[in-house]
């Protein structure tokens, strides 16, 4: 009921939180694989759980009594042909935007790493950084520990507060951030007891930020200028010490070199990517004054800037072809759109175009994706 619904595509087991089922009739198979997965039908699960809201089951004797559309064959095959072609130029198009968005993450990170190594001076004198892979850093800059430059850092604790969908607070959960960014898709919402509660050893503010300790581990984003938000599990934020540490340079050095290794070396071995709360004390930082910190971020921000609306117009064309496709397969598989006449009129199935795999069709764009990156990078 909440979409955790996939065909079997190899021979396997599976634990008891799963249930099979198979086609009385076996060409049936992908027209269902189709109408269970469509938003409609899973919306209906809706109807057939049981148990409180955090532990709800499908009841399969009361869903196994419910009634389904199934269209002639002819009919059935006519649906599976339009979808999958159109599927596949959907996931092409998807594809293509996913490696620009990955070669634009290329660019940004290749000038964040140099403004948190090297500074902004290109004639700085130079020194042993101390760190062999690393190589020479600013004379004046130091490596330090996170924690001899944050204040403070709270942890959730698995202070876990409930999910309350009236409530008016927002819990915060590793899902929310991303390279950087903070999305508030990806939290809950709770109530002000619950709220209370868990801020009663301090919220997260303006000028702290968040950063995960797991699913995945060492994402981080500035804390958003709201006074509405609390932590979930794996969920903690940094408070910079503003004379040591500006938390837009803290920001960038999280997704620098230096920092981002100390991370991977901090998870390596842990299958879940986990992060305990000494393990980000103990995070390497290259240090320098506040004041060439803050000129940093600022000339970093601003070469980044162009690069930042490039990828989030082609991740907005990512998620616009997605709610495109969730409706059309929806409205396909339940009648509202008739795609018979369109399915005839598809190349035949021998067509090269359809034979490519997605990674194949994905390879020969990479020249002009490149050029686009350079382009955007222009502008």
């Amino acid at each position: 009921f909440q979409g955790g619904i996939e065909i079997a595509r190899d021979q396997g087991i599976i634990s008891p939180a799963y249930t099979v089922l198979s086609p009385v009739q076996p060409n049936t198979r992908e027209f269902i694989t189709l109408l269970l997965k469509s938003k409609p039908y899973i919306e209906n699960l809706s109807l057939f759980v049981t148990g409180i809201r955090q532990g709800q089951n499908i009841d399969y004797e009361k869903l196994s009594r419910s009634a389904i559309p199934l269209p002639l064959h002819p009919d059935r095959c006519a649906i599976v042909r339009y979808l999958n072609y159109a599927d596949l130029r959907i996931r092409r198009y998807i594809s293509a935007k996913q490696k620009l968005i990955k070669l634009l993450e290329e660019q940004k990170q290749a000038i964040i790493h140099r403004a948190v190594t090297r500074g902004l001076d290109p004639n700085v004198r130079l020194k042993p950084s101390g760190v062999e892979w690393l190589g020479e850093v600013p004379e004046h800059w130091e490596v330090h520990r996170v924690k001899t430059l944050c204040g403070e850092i709270v942890d959730c604790k698995n202070r876990t507060p409930e999910a309350v969908d009236s409530g008016r607070y927002t819990v915060v959960r590793t899902t929310c951030i991303k390279d950087g960014q903070f999305n508030e898709r990806g939290s809950y919402r709770t109530d002000e007891k619950n709220f209370v509660s868990w801020t009663a050893r301090g919220a997260p503010r303006q000028g702290d930020v968040f950063f995960t300790r797991e699913a995945p581990a060492g994402e981080a984003c500035l804390v958003p200028d709201r006074e509405d938000l609390c932590m979930g599990q794996r969920m903690m934020y940094l408070r910079p010490d503003l004379k040591l540490l500006d938390a837009r340079f803290l920001l960038l050095s999280v997704y620098g070199p230096l920092t981002r290794t100390g991370i991977e070396l901090a998870t390596n071995g842990s299958t879940v990517g986990h992060l305990r709360v000494g393990d980000i004390h103990a995070l390497p930082i290259l240090w320098c004054p506040v004041k060439e910190q803050r000129s940093i971020v600022a000339k970093t921000t601003d070469e980044t800037k162009n690069l930042n609306k490039a990828q989030t117009v082609a991740q907005r064309e990512i998620d616009l072809l997605r709610e495109y496709r969730t409706r059309l397969i929806a409205d396909v598989v339940t009648g509202k759109l008739d795609v018979r006449e369109a399915a005839a009129r598809l190349p035949d199935e021998t067509d090269p175009l359809l034979e490519d795999s997605i990674d194949e069709i994905a390879e020969t764009e990479v020249e002009d994706l490149e050029t686009a990156v350079e382009e955007e990078v222009e502008a």
